[in-house]
């Protein structure tokens, strides 16, 4: 009587990606992942697919952190893609994330018209990027467990439970999506 709900990361990611290439400015952009897992890879795969789908020539920087609870490393990792000329990162790390948001609004705080954007993960991040007046997150890559759930409590409901299985939303099944939190996109 166990349902496993997996989502299909890389559909999300490439949504992201797109998003990332029809913003920047620099034509460069960066991935921080939190460990290499096949999990995170679908992450990354997806968002260098979106953003190549668009324009080939954007230059995507990739780093791991090497942990999803290094909030100390994502930030010096983001420092150091933003110093090189990278305008929008896509983060799929955790809490080593919050360094990422955390390196981009202290950016926007010094110069609030810098051109530095982070795109959240999981759940809508766009809070996170609250930096006074200004925001610097430009969309978040949603994880819609609540629909996954909704749609598994409502199979049991009907008798349909589909017990031993693992099942895989996407885009089709209403499992993932981008935010549509603020203004900016």
């Amino acid at each position: 009587n166990v349902v496993s709900i997996m989502f299909k990361e890389q559909e999300v990611s490439f949504l992201a990606g797109v998003a990332a290439a029809m913003e920047t400015k620099t034509n460069k952009v960066g991935f921080v992942g939190g460990m290499e897992s096949d999990v995170i890879m679908r992450f990354e795969a997806g968002f260098r697919a979106g953003v190549h789908a668009v324009n080939p020539d954007i230059e995507v920087e990739v780093q791991y952190v090497g942990a999803f609870d290094n909030a100390d490393k994502g930030k010096q990792i983001a420092n150091q893609m933003y110093t090189a000329g990278v305008d929008i990162i896509f983060h799929a790390s955790g809490a080593s994330g919050n360094g990422v948001f955390a390196e981009a609004k202290e950016r926007k705080q010094k110069d609030p018209e810098a051109n530095v954007w982070v795109i959240g993960v999981d759940s809508d991040q766009y809070d996170e990027g609250t930096v006074g007046e200004h925001n610097v997150t430009l969309t978040s890559a949603l994880k819609r467990v609540d629909n996954a759930v909704k749609d598994v409590s409502n199979k049991a409901k009907d008798g349909n439970l589909p017990a031993g299985e693992m099942l895989n939303y996407g885009l089709a099944e209403d499992g993932v999506q981008l935010s549509t939190t603020g203004d900016h996109m």
